[in-house]
């Protein structure tokens, strides 16, 4: 067994963290950018017969993407076998129709950039909507990490009669799942958005919410606006203090600042995007499911 992780820059703590469970080595991959924008990528040559998986956050595709083309294709030249992609979040999944006319459709698009270079992904709960699961959308073998137990452990561990609040009726089932497993009470909020950032939000039983510690779920959290509203709204309930928890911290120009100011208790993210709120690592889970895929012949080079 000849494994290789390659970490761009950024998540080479979290290949340090998956590589003992997988039994692999980590290598070199440098990632530079000159002024005019162009990339220079330099990788490990000790890749003969090596079955590679580059770990990479896609949070700003547009500059990482030909990067990302660059070192699989760089690692083939060197003699890996394989080349897998561990993408803690994966990008351009928001994009799965067509909403205004003229408009691409760049979620399919951006798979089958990635199923160009990759012969296997591994991405940890990704924003599906209209597609059921990945493998409606890559060719290429899949697995989707679900966070949930991590979460769950931490919001045990951390948070005293916790309340868990959902951002709309599209979290609901997930947000249930984490609840279940925290063995704690949920509810997910009435949210009316009026613009990008803009949004009117409601508990829907604050009763219940006495007595609790409440705790903001989200999946993804970019401009912060539904959490920064829920905060004062559940101010105004005479509630305490809110733990706000994202599975990828997005975290948009200042969101991360105005959610504090805005009376968060505290702000929690998993490390699937690196940022001074990661307080939940994934490793464990991503690594059985990437463990799999090392493994797995249909993830050989087609």
């Amino acid at each position: 067994m000849n494994r290789v992780l390659l970490p761009f820059p950024a998540q080479r703590a979290l290949a340090e963290a998956l590589a003992p469970r997988l039994g692999a080595r980590v290598g070199r991959l440098d990632w530079r950018r000159f002024p005019d924008g162009e990339s220079l990528v330099a990788v490990d040559e000790a890749l003969e017969t090596a079955d590679v998986a580059i770990v990479a956050s896609l949070h700003r595709p547009d500059e990482v993407a030909l990067a990302l083309r660059f070192a699989a294709e760089t690692a083939r030249e060197f003699g890996a076998c394989s080349v897998g992609l561990i993408a803690p979040y994966l990008a351009y999944m928001r994009q799965d129709a067509r909403f205004h006319p003229g408009e691409a459709v760049s979620a399919p698009i951006f798979a089958g950039f990635l199923e160009q270079n990759f012969d296997w992904l591994a991405t940890v709960d990704p924003h599906l909507h209209r597609y059921a699961a990945l493998s409606d959308l890559y060719r290429i073998p899949a697995r989707r990490v679900v966070a949930a137990p991590a979460v769950a452990e931490w919001i045990h561990a951390h948070v005293p009669e916790p309340l868990l609040i959902g951002p709309d009726s599209e979290s609901a089932q997930w947000v249930a799942d984490i609840a279940r497993r925290a063995g704690a009470p949920y509810q997910v909020l009435h949210k009316v958005r009026r613009g990008d950032r803009e949004v009117e939000v409601s508990l829907p039983d604050a009763g219940a919410a006495q007595g609790r510690t409440p705790v903001l779920v989200d999946d993804i959290v970019s401009s912060g606006r539904t959490a920064i509203e829920t905060l004062g709204h559940l101010r105004r309930l005479g509630l305490p203090p809110a733990v706000c928890i994202a599975i990828h911290a997005v975290f948009a120009g200042d969101a991360h600042a105005q959610l504090l100011a805005a009376g968060a208790a505290r702000v929690v993210s998993t490390d699937t995007i690196p940022h001074p709120s990661n307080a939940i690592t994934v490793a464990p889970l991503l690594a059985q499911a990437c463990a799999e895929l090392f493994g797995d012949e249909s993830a050989r080079p087609r």
